[in-house]
C-alpha cells in the first residue's frame, strides 16, 4: 500500500516530507525511542518490571501452595467424613440387627407366653368342666339317693307290717 507522500506526489502536488535540521522524521522517532530506552534503563524500569513480575509470581506461588494445602485439608476432611459415614452406617446396621433380634425374641416370648396362657386357660376350663361334672354327678347321686330313700320309705310303708318288723328285729338281735 502506498504512503500518503507517494499518493500526493502521484497527484502532482508539490509536497516534501517534514524534516528538522536536515534530519528526516523517522530518524527523530528513532532517536526519541533511543532516549526513552536509555531513560528506562537508567531509571531501572526493567528491574522494577521484573521485580514486580517476580513479586506477582511469588504471590501466585503462595496462593497455589495455599490452594494445595487447602485441597489436602479438604481431602482429609472428606476421608474423615467418609469414614464417619461408613461407621454410622455400620452402627445403623448393627442397631437394625439388634432390633431384629430383640423383635424376634419378643415375638418368640409372646408365642411361648400365649401358648402357656392357652394351656393354662385350657386346664382351667377342663378343671371347671370336671368340677361341674362332679357337682352334676353328686347332684344326680343326691337326687338318686333321695329318690331311692323316698321310694324305699314308700315301699317299706306299703309292704312292711308289724310282723315283718318283729321278725327283722329278732334277726338283728340274733346276729349281734
Amino acid at each position: 500500500m502506498p504512503d500518503a507522500f507517494t499518493i500526493l506526489a502521484a497527484a502532482g502536488a508539490d509536497y516534501a516530507p517534514p524534516s528538522a535540521f536536515g534530519i528526516q522524521d523517522y530518524v527523530w522517532v528513532s532517536l526519541a525511542m533511543l532516549v526513552l530506552i536509555i531513560v528506562f534503563v537508567w531509571k531501572k524500569v526493567p528491574g522494577m518490571i521484573t521485580g514486580g513480575l517476580d513479586k506477582k509470581i511469588a504471590e501466585i506461588k503462595q496462593q497455589l501452595d495455599e490452594a494445595k494445602s487447602l485441597r489436602a485439608e479438604a481431602e482429609t476432611l472428606r476421608d474423615e467424613y467418609a469414614a464417619k459415614i461408613a461407621s454410622a452406617e455400620e452402627d445403623a446396621q448393627k442397631m437394625m440387627e439388634g432390633a431384629q433380634r430383640e423383635a424376634d425374641a419378643i415375638l418368640e416370648k409372646a408365642e411361648t407366653d400365649s401358648e402357656a396362657m392357652v394351656a393354662r386357660r385350657k386346664r382351667m376350663a377342663e378343671d371347671k368342666i370336671a368340677a361341674a361334672e362332679r357337682d352334676a354327678v353328686a347332684g344326680v347321686k343326691a337326687k338318686a339317693v333321695e329318690a331311692a330313700a323316698s321310694a324305699s320309705r314308700k315301699l317299706i310303708a306299703e309292704r312292711h307290717t308289724s310282723e315283718a318288723d318283729a321278725k327283722l328285729a329278732d334277726e338283728v338281735i340274733s346276729s349281734l
